[in-house]
């Protein structure tokens, strides 16, 4: 079990320069995550390679984004399965959030994290039992 889940604005600030603040923070995080104290998604990584190769003008080589990737690869990942997304479709009903979001906190409650890290999601709202947080908001 990790305590922790990391959204994908954290693994991106992490990469930030024009955001000092935010980069320290979130670089805590990924050392906390490396640490074995969080754990991430395939779908956080492939949000992360998306803005890097599609959203950054200019875009990120892929060279540089492959060798981010691997400097996240000890990070323990939550891989999908029918059963996530069956839990994504209930959190549409019962929280009124995207699909996608339905997946990035069904990853993390089968890591068993206590706490997702996210600017995206409502900060001290619960998912299934499951504290949001935003650390880049103090």
């Amino acid at each position: 079990m990790t305590a922790d889940f990391l959204d994908t604005d954290v693994l991106v600030y992490a990469h930030d320069m024009t955001e000092l603040r935010k980069q320290r923070i979130a670089q805590d995080l990924i050392r906390r995550a490396l640490d074995g104290e969080g754990s991430i998604s395939n779908q956080v990584l492939a949000e992360f390679a998306s803005t890097f190769l599609h959203k950054l003008s200019p875009p990120v080589p892929a060279s540089q984004v492959t060798a981010m990737l691997d400097a996240f690869s000890p990070i323990p990942i939550v891989p999908p399965d029918n059963e996530k997304i069956r839990r994504a479709v209930e959190a549409h009903p019962t929280y009124g959030i995207h699909f996608y979001d339905g997946m990035m906190i069904a990853a993390a409650e089968r890591s068993g994290a206590n706490r997702i890290w996210s600017e995206d999601l409502n900060p001290n709202q619960k998912y299934f039992g499951i504290q949001i947080e935003n650390p880049f908001q103090y």
